[in-house]
C-alpha cells in the first residue's frame, strides 16, 4: 500500500521527535553539547535592531585576516594561561558577522589604498589610489578630475556629525587617508610631482579637511610629513611647517607625546592633531612615551561625543602595524598589536551604546602567513608546533618533525625575509631549513621560516571577517564585496 505523506506529517514528526532529541541522545551531558545548545538558544533570542544609528565606529586592523586573527586569538588565550583555542576575542563575541572578498578592481593581491577607499566610499577601486574611482591611472594627475569620490567622513559631516581618525600607522598613509583625500598615488604623502595641478599632497589635504570642519580629531604617525626639511627629520621640500599652520591658523590642539597628549581638552571646540612618531608609531611590544591605540581611542570617542552632541559622530580606527608586523615576517610584534587592537575594540564598545551605535570590526586584507600541522592542544602559537598527547589535552612536549627530522614552528610564511633560501656568493638562492628551539622561536625578534625570498612580506587576496553589533549589523551576512560595508554603514546613518 502507498502511503502519501503531507506537510502536516512531516511538522507532527518533527515536532514530536524534538523531545526524545533532547532526552534520549547519549551525548546530551557532555559539556560541548551544553554549550552548543547555549549557543543556539542565545541566537534564537537576537533582536534585529532597526533604529537609526546615531554613531558608526569603523574599526579596521590593517593585515587582520582570518589566519592573523586567529593566531591572535591563540596568543591572547594562552597569555591568559589557557590552551589558547577556547579563548574569545571582544569582538568575536558581536552577534553579526561575513566574509568579505578584498581584491580591487585590477589586482587579485589589493593594497590598503583600494580597500581603504572600498570600505570608505562604497566603490572599488585600483590598487594604490585613494578617494578615486578605477577610471584614474595611478600616478597621473590628469586623469583624477571628475574620478573622486565622496568619503564616509564628508557625508556624514554633511549630516552635522563630527568625525575623527586614529591609526598607529602614519596618519597620511592608506588606511587613514581614505578618510579625506583624493590623491592619484597613496605615496603622495608629503609632495606631489611636478606639473600635478589637480591635487595637493595628503598632509596639506588632511589639514584642509580639519580647516573644513570634515575632520575633528586625527591622531596617529607621520611627523614628517608635516615639517620641512630644514627640521629634523622633516621631509617637505616645499619648507611648510604644517604642524605650525594647524596650530597657529586652525587654532588646533596639537600632542606629540604622553604629557601633550594628557593635556588635550576634549570638550573644546578645536579640532585635534596627534602625531606621535615622524614616521609609524611604535609596535605595541616597543612602546615608548606615546598613547596606545585603545588611549586614542577613548581620547577621540569623547572628543567626538563632545563635539557633535545630539548629532553624533563617526570614527575610523586602524591597527596599523599589524600589516607591518606581518610584512616583517615577526608574528611575536603582530599578535601583540593585534592584542592592542581587540584592547580598542572592547573599549569603544564600553563608551557607546549598542541601542544606538554601530561598531563594525573588519581588515582590509590577510597576509601569506600559514599554519603548521599536526599541532597538538597548547602548542605555544609563536613556537614549535609539539604533537599531540594520546592520554591527555594537553600537547606530548615532543616537536612534530619535517621530512628532514627537523622540528618546526606553529606559524610560517609563505615569502618574505624569513626564507630558508639564501643567496650564495654567485647570487644564487639555495639552502636548507635551520634547526630551532622553542626559545629562538618564541623570541621577540624571531624572524618565521618563510619559503620564497622577499625583502617584505607581501599580502593575499583571500577573504577576511566583518563583525558587527548595533543598528542594522544583521545585513553583515553572508560573503560580500569589500565596498557592501560602506553601504551598511551609510544605510545605518540614514534610516528612516
Amino acid at each position: 500500500m502507498t502511503r502519501t505523506l503531507t506537510a502536516s506529517t512531516f511538522a507532527l514528526a518533527a515536532a514530536t521527535a524534538m523531545p526524545a532529541f533532547a532526552q534520549d541522545l547519549p551525548q546530551t551531558g557532555n559539556e560541548w553539547f551544553i554549550a552548543a545548545q547555549d549557543t543556539v538558544a542565545a541566537a534564537l533570542e537576537r533582536q534585529q535592531n532597526t533604529d537609526r544609528a546615531l554613531n558608526i565606529i569603523l574599526m579596521v586592523s590593517d593585515g587582520n585576516g582570518v589566519g592573523s586573527n586567529y593566531a591572535t586569538r591563540l596568543f591572547a588565550g594562552q597569555q591568559a594561561g589557557n590552551f589558547g583555542d577556547e579563548h574569545v576575542l571582544p569582538f568575536e563575541t558581536f552577534p553579526n558577522l561575513a566574509l568579505v572578498k578584498t581584491y580591487n578592481v585590477n589586482s587579485q593581491t589589493p593594497d590598503s589604498a583600494g580597500t581603504g577607499t572600498a570600505m570608505m566610499s562604497g566603490v572599488k577601486t585600483n590598487i594604490g589610489v585613494v578617494g578615486v574611482t578605477s577610471e584614474v591611472v595611478r600616478g597621473d594627475c590628469s586623469t583624477l578630475e571628475g574620478n573622486t569620490v565622496a568619503s564616509f567622513n564628508e557625508i556624514a559631516d554633511g549630516m552635522g556629525k563630527a568625525t575623527g581618525i586614529v591609526s598607529t600607522a602614519r596618519i597620511t598613509h592608506a588606511t587613514p587617508a581614505s578618510a579625506y583625500a583624493k590623491s592619484v598615488d597613496r605615496n603622495f604623502e608629503d609632495a606631489v610631482p611636478e606639473g600635478c595641478e589637480s591635487q595637493s599632497d595628503i598632509a596639506q589635504q588632511l589639514l584642509a579637511a580639519m580647516e573644513a570642519g570634515v575632520i575633528d580629531v586625527a591622531m596617529g604617525g607621520g611627523m614628517r610629513h608635516f615639517l620641512p626639511e630644514s627640521e629634523e627629520g622633516g621631509r617637505r621640500a616645499d619648507g611648510q611647517n604644517l604642524v605650525e599652520v594647524a596650530q597657529n591658523e586652525l587654532g588646533a590642539q596639537f600632542a606629540s607625546d604622553m604629557v601633550t597628549f594628557g593635556e588635550i581638552d576634549p570638550e573644546a571646540d578645536a579640532p585635534i592633531l596627534g602625531l606621535f612618531e615622524m614616521s609609524h608609531m611604535m609596535y605595541e611590544a616597543d612602546r615608548n612615551d606615546e598613547p596606545s591605540l585603545a588611549e586614542m581611542t577613548e581620547a577621540a570617542i569623547t572628543a567626538l561625543q563632545a563635539k557633535g552632541g545630539e548629532n553624533g559622530f563617526f570614527l575610523q580606527v586602524e591597527a596599523g602595524r599589524v600589516d607591518h608586523a606581518n610584512h616583517a615576517g615577526n608574528a611575536a610584534r603582530m599578535v601583540r598589536d593585534g592584542m592592542a587592537f581587540a584592547e580598542a575594540v572592547a573599549l569603544a564598545d564600553e563608551m557607546t551604546d549598542d541601542a544606538d551605535t554601530l561598531i563594525v570590526v573588519t581588515a582590509d586584507h590577510e597576509h601569506s602567513l600559514a599554519f603548521n600541522g599536526y599541532c597538538g592542544r597548547g602548542s605555544d602559537i609563536l613556537g614549535l608546533c609539539m604533537t599531540a598527547s594520546d592520554d591527555q589535552v594537553e600537547h606530548s612536549g615532543e616537536p612534530e618533525l619535517g621530512a628532514d627530522e627537523k622540528p618546526y614552528t606553529v606559524i610560517g610564511y609563505l615569502n618574505g625575509p624569513g626564507s630558508i633560501l639564501v643567496p650564495n656568493d654567485e647570487g644564487e638562492f639555495t639552502g636548507t631549513r635551520a634547526d630551532v628551539t622553542n626559545e629562538e622561536a618564541t623570541d621577540i625578534d624571531y624572524l618565521q621560516q618563510a619559503l620564497i625570498p622577499k625583502s617584505s612580506e607581501s599580502h593575499s587576496g583571500e577573504d577576511v571577517a566583518v563583525y558587527a553589533k548595533g543598528p542594522f549589523a544583521h545585513l553583515y551576512d553572508g560573503t560580500i564585496e569589500q565596498n557592501v560595508i560602506f553601504h551598511v554603514m551609510h544605510h545605518a546613518m540614514t534610516a528612516e
